[in-house]
């Protein structure tokens, strides 16, 4: 696809359910999977005199998605109604924030392929009702409607015309503009894309239909189109409508919505250390690569669990080997979450803080002490190294006979040594480990041998 004469500029808007157990504005259940039509009651149906009661959860969910995105929240809400006929709603609206989001600004971090960071801006994130669905069977003349999803809360995510090339829904708004130009061109919707597959076509294929009419000198209209995956083409659904189009007005059975201080505050309590926060402690307070900071924010509780070992001890980095090596390596041989992991992170950080003292190698930590404190975590590493005699000796009455015991018994490799074949040191002091089995400690062993060997 030639991108040399046109920019494309994408804006989305992203769809996310709110994972509650009851719809947003009446009780009944938005538990996934049932039989057609069973999660519904006379008010998911919109019978005459039924009215609506906000869902608390909804709004602090929107809450804490607006103070992960650092967005401005709106103190002051009020709910509208959004007239447009679909034959799955059965009020004949749909009930939402049009004037009064309960989120303006913000933005998402990402990276791009060439790791550079930016920040995509969020225009508002605002709360709303999900319609139901329409099935169209094949073969028949007839739409089955479900009403399951009627009325299962929703936040919908604005994103800021500014990407450049880059269970969810999605619509992607589109438009053309020469290298350069100041003003967006005619933007163009993509509705109820289900995947980042999909949303990456739909691009490329309105990139070539827009630059296509505009060569031709033709106008892009403003207008709604839909993506059809078997033929791999879009096609228009109606002229992109005008807010008068959806005659918008306040919900009149619905109180305004007033957020306090102290509500913000007591949600932003519950709130877990973002993948950001993190990924920003990880590199600047334990002063880990970004690669290793990547790696550990992956998955939220791995990051918590190095985060909560890093806690009881200090050795940043060898906690975030044992992490990225034989605990992940552990995980990844049985398919076991972290939360399935035996041993606390007080108990790792034994095994750390025995390595780090000098008092086992690295090699018995890992093959020796760890296989073994899985099997027993209710054991400490000290414990376990004293039970298998694996504590190294670091002083000369240990090291220095088995030192003279090695030299002795080759001493043709002694004169090859004095002869300047210093590389055989490795060769005295691997010898030396083997006959202390591993408990002496082998940077007082080198230095020793050398000392010896003068």
């Amino acid at each position: 696809m030639s991108t040399q004469k046109y920019e494309i500029v994408i804006g989305l808007e992203v769809h996310a359910q709110l994972s509650t157990i009851s719809k947003v504005f009446n009780a009944d259940s938005t538990e996934f999977g049932n039989l057609p039509n069973t999660n519904v009651s006379v008010h998911t149906l919109a019978h005459p005199g039924t009215l609506p009661r906000l869902n608390k959860k909804v709004v602090e969910y929107a809450i804490k998605m607006g103070l992960a995105c650092g967005s401005q929240l709106s103190r002051f809400q009020y709910f509208d109604r959004k007239n447009y006929f679909y034959p799955d709603l059965p009020k004949g609206y749909q009930t939402t924030q049009d004037k009064t989001p309960i989120c303006r600004g913000g933005g998402v971090r990402i990276k791009t392929k060439d790791g550079v960071e930016k920040t995509i801006g969020l225009t508002k994130i605002h709360m709303e009702e999900d319609a139901g669905k329409s099935m169209h069977l094949d073969g028949s003349t007839e739409s089955l409607v479900d009403l399951n999803r009627a009325g299962v809360p929703l936040i919908e995510i604005v994103t800021e015309p500014e990407i450049r090339r880059g269970s969810m829904r999605c619509d992607v708004n589109i438009s053309l503009r020469h290298f350069g130009a100041a003003e967006f061109g005619k933007k163009v919707e993509v509705k109820n894309l289900n995947s980042f597959n999909n949303v990456r076509k739909a691009i490329d294929l309105e990139y070539e239909r827009q630059s296509k009419m505009l060569d031709a000198g033709e106008q892009i209209p403003s207008e709604t189109r839909t993506f059809n995956t078997v033929d791999m083409q879009t096609y228009s659904l109606r002229t992109k409508e005008d807010l008068n189009d959806y005659r918008y007005f306040p919900e009149p059975d619905l109180q305004p919505l007033t957020l306090s201080d102290e509500w913000i505050n007591a949600v932003k309590l519950q709130m877990p250390q973002l993948p950001n926060e993190l990924f920003d402690k990880f590199t600047k307070q334990y002063k880990l690569s970004e690669y290793d900071a990547n790696v550990l924010t992956d998955t939220k509780e791995i990051a918590l669990y190095f985060d909560d070992l890093c806690q009881k001890t200090k050795a940043y980095k060898a906690a975030s080997n044992w992490i990225m090596g034989p605990v992940k390596s552990y995980l990844n041989e049985l398919t076991l979450h972290i939360k399935d992991f035996p041993v606390s992170t007080d108990k790792l950080a034994g095994i750390i803080e025995l390595v780090e003292s000098n008092k086992v190698s690295n090699s018995i930590a890992t093959q020796k002490i760890y296989p073994e404190l899985i099997k027993n975590p209710s054991k400490t590493a000290q414990q376990l190294a004293e039970e298998m005699n694996l504590i190294q000796e670091s002083g000369s009455d240990f090291i220095k006979p088995l030192i003279e015991q090695v030299l002795a018994s080759m001493p043709e490799k002694v004169k090859e040594y004095k002869a300047g074949k210093t590389g055989l040191i490795g060769l005295f002091v691997g010898e030396v480990m083997k006959k202390a089995q591993g408990k002496a400690d082998p940077k007082k062993t080198n230095q020793m041998v050398m000392e010896m060997l003068k």
